[in-house]
């Protein structure tokens, strides 16, 4: 496009180049792979969207810009109860319907996507094993590479309570990015005494809370959309299906939060 082109709705979003991408495998074409490759494409957007606003969160915490921090949270708790919505699409789709080209996918599957594991390194699941399935030197690895060498929301949080004068281990603070977040007793009573008598602080936590609690859902209908479309099946490409998704459920991205609510 020259400078004198005028910008419009089409070209400014590259509609034309987007109406492309969703391309059906099967032969004949199977009416509903046109809905399986929106909804997962459309994910991959919101994933995008997502890592965006985490890192903005991050970046908000640092520079104790409250106001803008609660705000990019309430924007993250919103598009995820789109995502979760987004399940109640996908389950029109019988599961007569996907069996219908779901060969055709081959080695495809949504647990090679590199974004969503991108959004458990930010949230503070840290594993290297997500990190093999992708070859050397591709984009993917690279990013993931990345995510998991950098400090996760959790620990933006951590660092923000130091700053407003609360009393953070320095185990917390000063931590092994690459590990996965785990429960710190020691920080426990400065929580509960967070919780009872600054309820700025706490409001933030809770919006947290709710975000963890959303991703928890999210996980759960994920589960039970897989197990009603391929019942015990494996997944899709050799994929461990519904027995490994149902070990990520229930598993808190932010246990301090949820281990304190029995004291308080």
């Amino acid at each position: 496009m020259t400078q004198t082109e005028a910008i419009t709705y089409s070209s400014y979003l590259k509609v034309p180049e987007l109406l492309e991408l969703q391309q059906r495998k099967s032969r004949p074409e199977e009416h509903d792979e046109m809905l399986f490759i929106v909804i997962h494409q459309v994910y991959e957007l919101w994933f995008k969207q997502m890592l965006h606003e985490g890192d903005r969160l991050k970046e908000l915490l640092c520079h104790d810009s409250d106001e803008d921090a609660f705000a990019t949270v309430s924007r993250m708790l919103t598009i995820l109860k789109t995502m979760v919505a987004q399940i109640d699409v996908l389950e029109t789709m019988t599961p007569i319907s996907f069996l219908s080209f779901r060969d055709f996918l081959q080695s495809a599957s949504g647990f090679q996507s590199a974004q969503f594991r991108e959004f458990e390194f930010l949230f503070g699941y840290k594993r290297p094993g997500p990190i093999e399935n992708y070859p050397e030197d591709s984009p993917e690895r690279r990013a993931l590479r990345k995510r998991y060498e950098e400090p996760s929301i959790w620990h933006a949080l951590c660092v923000w309570f130091r700053s407003r004068g609360f009393e953070v281990p320095d185990c917390v603070v000063h931590c092994d990015h690459t590990l996965p977040t785990t429960e710190c007793p020691e920080l426990h009573p400065e929580l509960i005494r967070l919780y009872k008598e600054h309820p700025h602080e706490r409001a933030l936590c809770e919006k947290l809370v709710d975000l963890d609690e959303g991703i928890q859902e999210w996980r759960y209908r994920h589960v039970m959309m897989v197990q009603r479309t391929i019942g015990m099946r494996p997944g899709t490409g050799g994929s461990p299906g519904v027995d490994y998704l149902r070990r990520t459920l229930f598993n808190p991205l932010f246990p301090d939060l949820w281990a304190i609510r029995g004291s308080l």
